[in-house]
């Protein structure tokens, strides 16, 4: 599987976030599914592929410490496109996580806590699947600058799929307001990322994007899309593809 995507990924840089779901949806069947962390993109992301493939797999990582906002938008999302998210929580309640690392665990070690909540519930996710799509895009963070439309996923060992990887963000907002979909309320609070409650505040004028994520340390990545391992106590079309080129390209990857 790794030495197909190696083959394909030039090819695929050229096709659009339609053609590129309709590959994923027709080359991996029922072992791919959609994350998302339903930020601008996500929504995005999630009706383009509506309009590929209703019958949608959707999957999010709930840390129990999300926004009531972000909780609401799941609710539109899932009334919109008439599917159910599937939520993946960590092991430990925020009950047992306090009891066995102490209080407050993002406030001293959010790579920890993120470890815990978001990265070992995707982990255990991702085994069952072979291949996963994400709404990253390469100009929200360095970690991302160079995420390629289909990738392998060393990480987590599968075929990693981002349609949006080269859109920017005035082209994901353009595409929300064309298409009157909903978004997390606080965006519009000065909350340009959105992650848990304890971890993520509003951003001044001037400062970055995600300035308000783990603000006061040295991070801005969660674990899901990065090839390092967290360090603190627990050890990221020019012209649509022909059927044929997309024969072709579901072919290489088996």
């Amino acid at each position: 599987m790794r030495e197909g995507v190696e083959r394909i990924r030039q090819l695929v840089e050229q096709w659009s976030p339609e053609d590129l779901l309709r590959w994923a949806f027709v080359t991996f069947g029922g072992y791919v599914e959609i994350a998302s962390g339903f930020g601008p993109e996500g929504v995005v992301l999630i009706d383009i592929a509506a309009r590929v493939q209703p019958a949608l797999r959707i999957f999010t990582l709930d840390t129990d410490f999300l926004f009531p906002e972000t909780y609401r938008l799941m609710e539109q999302i899932e009334k919109r496109y008439g599917i159910r998210v599937e939520r993946l929580k960590s092991a430990l309640t925020p009950e047992d996580q306090e009891r066995a690392y102490g209080p407050a665990l993002w406030g001293r070690d959010p790579d920890a806590c993120c470890n815990l909540r978001k990265v070992e519930p995707l982990r255990k996710k991702l085994s069952e699947l072979r291949a996963w799509v994400t709404s990253i895009r390469r100009e929200q963070t360095p970690a991302r600058a160079g995420a390629l439309k289909v990738e392998w996923d060393a990480k987590f060992h599968l075929v990693k799929i981002n349609p949006l990887a080269d859109w920017t963000t005035g082209k994901v907002w353009r595409y929300i307001h064309d298409h009157d979909l909903p978004y997390n309320a606080l965006h519009d609070r000065g909350y340009p990322s959105i992650g848990c409650t304890h971890c993520t505040r509003s951003v001044q004028p001037g400062e970055d994007a995600r300035a308000g994520r783990w603000s006061g340390f040295n991070k801005t990545e969660c674990g899901l899309h990065t090839s390092e391992e967290p360090s603190g106590l627990i050890a990221t079309i020019e012209s649509a593809p022909s059927q044929s080129t997309r024969a072709s390209a579901t072919a290489s990857t088996e």
